[in-house]
């Protein structure tokens, strides 16, 4: 990989874990619009308990994993809000950023096609007439014909086939 692309790389890891871990504190504590539309038909009080009326979230319970480590928007254990908020953020980010370069780098390793620009393959046609197509990073690319005259067309041919694929 480039320079250029690690750095754009390390900036985009360094802004998410910046929000993550800084302005996700100051996001809005009101409900957001599933919670909201889940408490229509129900009134609430001041601390958003349901003290009257019908809705579906009388129904709610505790999620299964409502005891997890980072349930809540938090980290189990830590008592200081500011921290623990911040400090989910930016391990949902890192665990995050690990799965998804994991699999862009599985990815890379299981795929044949090469990126790196220095590919070379190797067309043949019919008797002793065999072309070579040579490819790199900078678009160029170089046909060589051997044999008979006759074939020359089906080099050339598949010499802008290569070239057009890659």
């Amino acid at each position: 990989m480039k320079n250029r692309s690690w750095a754009f790389l390390a900036g985009g890891l360094l802004v998410a874990l910046l929000l993550a871990g800084v302005v996700s504190n100051y996001a809005s504590s009101h409900p957001d619009g599933l919670d909201s539309s889940l408490l229509k038909g129900c009134t609430v009080d001041a601390d958003d308990n349901i003290v009257g009326g019908s809705c579906p979230a009388q129904q709610a319970r505790e999620h299964e994993l409502g005891d997890s480590p980072l349930a809540d928007y938090g980290v189990r254990g830590i008592r200081n809000s500011f921290v623990s908020t911040g400090l989910s953020g930016v391990l949902g980010v890192l665990v995050t950023f690990a799965i998804g370069g994991g699999g862009f780098w599985l990815l890379r390793r299981r795929g044949g096609v090469s990126t790196r620009g220095d590919d070379t393959s190797t067309a043949s046609t019919a008797g002793d007439d065999t072309s070579t197509v040579s490819t790199t990073g900078d678009d160029t690319s170089t046909v060589s014909t051997t044999g008979d005259d006759d074939a020359t067309g089906d080099a050339v041919t598949a010499a802008r086939r290569a070239g057009a694929a890659g």
